[in-house]
């Protein structure tokens, strides 16, 4: 079976609490709700992709309690592929405890548990070669080894994108590169490229740097104010759909699902990131990571 888009990352059950601020250092604040959802950036990713009707498939490392259960459950309940899960008898699942305050703004602490065993030897390699993408998002610890050392063996038509959250982008440039060089699209917000490349030069050189280094496509999400796109050949920079926002959380992974549809529904960089731009504004109208993600049906009305 040949997938249309694998995802490599960690697997978290995500508790979302409700606050009515988010405290910081000497401060107080109570929680209004709970809400508990199966996450991770990648899986966001993917999940969102199989209900725009994609084959999608999952690379990602659970225990065996109650959240690895829950976290397996929902991809099934999804329709995406698990024959890439790997299921350890020891330690405990990835979770994240997420506190949202009324404007939708967000505070995450990861316990990354089995997230960060991965070794490139549990992974079922010819699984990865059957697909036209792999979608990488950031580990905590040592699985960037993993991601690295699989890179280097699967054939060069796939494509390789790459979404790497802060936990990558605050290692600095010099620990992505075996990343980067394989890396075809790249999917990073404001914050991150501005951490990963903390140069005076501007944004400008910026671009310049990440595409030297043989990325084809650079994705600059830049929440409110929409997005930057660029092949180095072409630019465009396109606004956010004005909707009421309830919750960021997911946010930039829901962009990620519309843009890569785009591309492997083989339209241009700006419709990409249009639809990516769509997705996004769907998905920041509900309360958590997937509810709002939308199906192949409501994409119809992206424009």
């Amino acid at each position: 079976m040949t997938l249309d888009v694998i995802g490599f990352g960690a697997l978290n059950l995500d508790r979302l609490f409700q606050v009515n601020q988010i405290a910081c250092k000497d401060e107080e604040g109570h929680i209004e709700s709970l809400h508990e959802s199966c996450g991770g950036s990648a899986a966001n990713t993917i999940i969102g992709l199989a209900r725009l009707g994609l084959d999608t498939g999952f690379l990602g490392k659970i225990a065996s309690d109650r959240e690895g259960e829950k976290l397996l459950d929902n991809l099934k309940k999804e329709n995406v592929d698990t024959d890439g899960i790997i299921q350890s008898s020891m330690g405990r699942s990835g979770t994240v405890h997420g506190y949202v305050d009324r404007k939708g703004e967000r505070a995450l602490y990861v316990d990354p548990g089995v997230n960060d065993e991965i070794s490139i030897q549990e992974i079922n390699q010819e699984y990865t070669w059957n697909t036209k993408l792999i979608h990488l998002t950031s580990f905590v610890g040592e699985s960037i080894r993993a991601q690295e050392a699989l890179l280097e063996i699967i054939p060069d038509q796939i494509t390789v994108s790459l979404d790497p959250g802060m936990l990558y982008a605050s290692k600095g440039l010099k620990s992505l590169e075996k990343i980067l060089q394989r890396t075809n699209i790249l999917l990073i917000n404001q914050g991150e490229l501005d951490l990963l490349l903390p140069l005076k030069e501007g944004q400008y050189v910026k671009i310049n740097t990440i595409l030297n280094y043989g990325v084809e496509i650079l994705v600059i999400k830049q929440g409110r104010k929409g997005c930057l796109v660029t092949d180095g050949a072409k630019t465009y920079l396109l606004d956010a759909y004005d909707v009421d926002c309830r919750d960021t959380t997911g946010a930039g992974d829901a962009f990620n699902s519309g843009f890569i549809y785009g591309f492997l529904d083989g339209k241009s960089i700006e419709e990409s990131a249009m639809l990516g731009n769509f997705v996004a504004s769907c998905c920041v109208k509900e309360l958590g990571a997937t509810t709002g993600l939308p199906s192949k049906t409501i994409l119809g009305s992206w424009r």
